[in-house]
């Protein structure tokens, strides 16, 4: 099977997160600034039980529809904070409360947003 690209992990881990009601969901590419990987998807929900569903739905349609599965996921036992790392994409998914506490989103606000909700993807 055909390897994804990145911006198409990160478009659908956006849409998926979308389609699970959460919130503000924002796709970034952050090439160009960190040396650690293309994209961020930034999203929230506004409990634990909903950030956990966003994580394991995002999981699960990202293997189904690129065959890819993350190299580790960080901060599921707590659910305030969910990392999501395929390695050129990395998947933020936050508690409201959580994301409005680091606004990760503000250290970034330079970076180009990717249009997630358009048919590129």
């Amino acid at each position: 099977m055909k390897s994804a690209t990145a911006e198409a992990i990160a478009v659908t881990a956006a849409r998926t997160a979308d389609e699970k009601k959460a919130d503000r969901t924002l796709v970034l590419f952050v090439g160009d600034v960190l040396s650690i990987t293309d994209y961020f998807v930034i999203t929230s929900a506004p409990n634990r039980r909903l950030v956990r569903t966003v994580v394991d739905e995002i999981e699960t349609v990202v293997r189904e529809k690129h065959g890819r599965s993350p190299l580790r996921v960080e901060g599921v036992a707590e659910q305030q904070w969910v990392l999501i790392d395929y390695g050129d994409a990395v998947v933020h998914v936050f508690s409201d409360e959580i994301r409005a506490y680091y606004e990760i989103e503000r250290l970034y606000r330079d970076v180009p947003k990717i249009d997630w909700q358009g048919d590129n993807g």
